[in-house]
């Protein structure tokens, strides 16, 4: 057996999954950052590999008159310093010669009309997949757009033959549970629920996938995954960068609806979630929306108890150099209580793991940028081991690290060679050992859509479900009786969470 306890053995999922044929995709917001630094880049990696079918084209939509070979010149560069690959000329030109640019406004009925008659032309991929790039007041009218032109689902049978059309809404998909319900019906109003995929590119990240395998094919870990033998879970999301030239959007946010009812719930629903029926979408996301039912409705009262917010004043980077407070970043309201920072702690009460503590804890402009998944095993009674280490028996935990580093850490309690002494030890696997660059969330994801694949994306119910938490933590705040944000030194630890 080799090195490391690897059998050589392999099962590969992907490849009882049909090959995608080609596809028209469709880019709304084709000028704007998300387009250039993420889309194209996530589409040239997947044409370079052979992921994406060499026939499909690539339309790009923006309201700049703009010269299309300058364009195609602008994405280049963009995917030269953006792809996790490099630039392949080659690779580049195969994928360059499928893009166009085409202007037009999405409040204009002639654009869409302009892309039904480009996708019923001959020689044009008769599939395809809208890209919603775009801020979120222009989702639904972008969907309604598509819909009058004829390129909508709404009403259309599963088994319907027809060409597919799909498609992709970005975060953030409302700013509360009523605005989030309202949008979902402006959607289904245009398109089949199974043909509209929400994206949280957390999703497509490699460890955050590898939890379903790490949990459900390995007998070792599910007889321990519930409360007889787990004794808390912590899962942060934590930057050291402030909000940057964001203010404008975050003071109306704020660090719970920007990446609590998103991020960090679905990491939750992915490690509480019973085991599915099957690996189909439907059975996975049914799993997770159990979880987010399952955590109980806190008064407002308690969720204070549970909850803290706080706000980055003026610190230093570890390098001493000086960064400024919140209230002192662009476009934010001077006096503004907005959170930069949110922990809460809630319980999963259900036969797996009610009693155990979940806290969930998500920050800007801290001493350290990680994002990981602890799972923390009842310590073991310290009978044997009498004095001090007795005491100080570290607990067993499971770490599943997102960024950076992405990899799992099981740590251990070991004997140290010649001494009766106990210490702490790690069995670590890397993804970084295992492939010099991780595929990007977005190809992942994008390689989904284009397959029908929803497994990584979110339920309308599901979104709604998370919604209700942020809500209830959110009306809390707002209390005259809640305390004002706590303030931090950016750069510094995170508060201490409830």
């Amino acid at each position: 057996m080799r090195e490391g306890m690897d059998t050589g053995l392999r099962c590969d999922l992907d490849s009882e999954r049909p090959a995608p044929g080609p596809a028209m995709i469709v880019v709304f917001g084709g000028t704007g950052d998300l387009a250039r630094r993420k889309i194209v880049p996530a589409l040239y990696n997947l044409l370079r590999e052979g992921r994406l079918h060499p026939d499909s084209r690539i339309l790009c939509a923006g309201r700049r008159a703009l010269d299309p070979r300058e364009y195609r010149e602008g994405l280049r560069e963009a995917a030269a310093r953006f792809s996790r690959t490099g630039l392949d000329p080659a690779a580049w030109d195969r994928l360059a010669a499928r893009i166009e640019y085409r202007e037009g406004d999405l409040d204009s009925p002639a654009l869409y009309d302009s892309l039904a008659r480009t996708l019923s032309s001959p020689g044009s991929p008769a599939d395809a997949l809208f890209y919603l790039a775009v801020s979120p007041e222009q989702f639904g009218p972008a969907a309604r757009g598509l819909a009058r032109a004829g390129l909508g689902t709404a009403g259309r049978h599963p088994d319907d033959t027809a060409p597919y059309r799909r498609l992709i809404v970005e975060k953030p998909f409302g700013r509360d549970r009523a605005s989030a319900r309202a949008l979902n019906l402006e959607l289904q109003d245009c398109f089949a629920e199974r043909d509209i995929f929400r994206i949280d590119h957390y999703l497509g990240k490699e460890t955050v996938q590898n939890l379903l395998y790490l949990r459900f094919a390995n007998s070792v870990f599910e007889p321990l995954w519930n409360r007889r033998y787990v004794e808390r879970v912590e899962i942060d999301v934590l930057e050291e960068e402030g909000i940057g030239t964001r203010g404008g959007y975050y003071d109306g946010a704020g660090a719970a609806r920007d990446m609590l009812q998103n991020h960090l719930v679905q990491l939750l629903c992915l490690t509480a979630m019973e085991p599915p029926a099957g690996l189909d979408p439907e059975s996975i996301r049914d799993e997770k929306v159990k979880v987010l039912k399952s955590i109980p409705a806190y008064s407002p009262e308690e969720l204070r108890r549970r909850s803290l917010r706080g706000q980055y004043g003026a610190g230093s980077d570890a390098a001493g150099r000086p960064l400024r407070g919140y209230r002192e970043e662009d476009r934010v309201r001077p006096g503004s209580r907005t959170e930069t920072f949110a922990a809460l702690r809630l319980e999963v009460d259900n036969w797996r793991f009610a009693g155990v503590p979940f806290v969930l804890r998500t920050g800007k402009a801290l001493d350290r940028r990680v994002s990981e998944i602890r799972v923390l095993f009842r310590r073991p009674p310290g009978t044997l081991f009498q004095g001090s280490c007795g005491d100080r028996l570290g607990p067993n935990g499971l770490i599943l690290r997102i960024q950076p580093d992405e990899g799992l850490w099981l740590t251990f309690n070991a004997k140290v060679p010649g001494r009766a002494a106990v210490e702490s030890g790690a069995l670590r696997f890397s993804y970084r050992e295992k492939a010099d660059s991780l595929p990007e969330a977005y190809e992942r994801l994008l390689a989904d859509a284009l397959a029908g694949d929803s497994t990584l994306f979110i339920r309308s119910d599901e979104t709604e479900a998370a919604w209700s938490l942020v809500d209830r933590l959110e009306e809390a705040w707002a209390d005259p009786a809640a305390a004002p944000p706590v303030l931090y030194p950016a750069g510094s630890p995170p508060p201490a969470a409830p």
